[in-house]
């Protein structure tokens, strides 16, 4: 809780025990299309309030060069926590996807000034919207959805969707919210304890993959990691 002065020498501190059945990670909506919508516990969260997400991100936006970027793609934009970092540097075409409309129309009042574009769609159906390539694919804590046949569907990202001289930025949790605050470790079924051999697991994949597309690849972060991947020589 916050902390309380008590005079210029002492200082209480007050902790309260977090409730580990408030977190949207297992509370069941009847809309699955707004399970992450205005009205979910998901909506509330602002990663970028976490200063280990926002320093984490903030290093993986430098990375790819983000000023020099002119079409951005994020998939699972929601309500557009991720263009925050970026609406101040970069000026040029940003779209988001994601298939909760109430999050979307939130989206859309935050950044409606802006040059950006928001659709409603499952990504799944991304090849039906035409929406060309971009230079810079954002997605964070979405790609690994059950829903989501991660390997093929990152593959055709990367061969359908990038310019020849494109970045990546993905973001793995290796984390929960709980009672709204975020706690360390993925957790597996049938696991009591953080186990991270999925995490682990894609995050392998998609470097091997991109290494032999002649990409430079990184890992960094704790509660996400980012993989992110530039061209080499870009």
């Amino acid at each position: 809780m916050t902390p309380k002065v008590i005079n210029q020498n002492l200082i209480e501190l007050t902790f309260k025990k977090l409730n580990p059945n408030n977190s949207f990670h297992i509370k069941k909506i009847e809309n699955k299309s707004e399970k992450y919508g205005k009205e979910s516990l998901f909506f509330s969260i602002n990663k970028n309030e976490e200063p280990t997400f926002l320093l984490a991100y903030k290093r993986a936006l430098e990375a790819v060069k983000i000023e020099n970027r002119k079409d951005i793609l994020n998939l699972g934009i929601n309500k557009g926590d991720e263009f925050e970092l970026i609406e101040n540097i970069n000026k040029n075409r940003l779209v988001g996807i994601d298939h909760s409309k109430s999050a979307l129309d939130v989206a859309k009042e935050r950044f409606g000034d802006k040059n950006y574009l928001f659709i409603r769609e499952d990504i799944n159906n991304i090849d039906k919207l035409n929406l060309g390539r971009f230079d810079l694919i954002i997605s964070i804590g979405t790609l690994q959805s059950p829903s989501i046949n991660f390997k093929p569907f990152f593959m055709s990202l990367i061969q359908n969707y990038l310019t020849s001289n494109g970045a990546i930025i993905l973001g793995f949790p290796n984390s929960r919210w709980i009672d709204y605050e975020l706690i360390y470790g993925a957790k597996a079924p049938n696991y009591s304890y953080s186990e991270m051999s999925l995490v682990f697991n894609d995050i392998i994949f998609c470097k091997k993959y991109l290494q032999q597309k002649k990409f430079r690849v990184t890992i960094t972060g704790r509660e996400y990691l980012f993989l992110t991947a530039t061209k080499i020589n870009s």
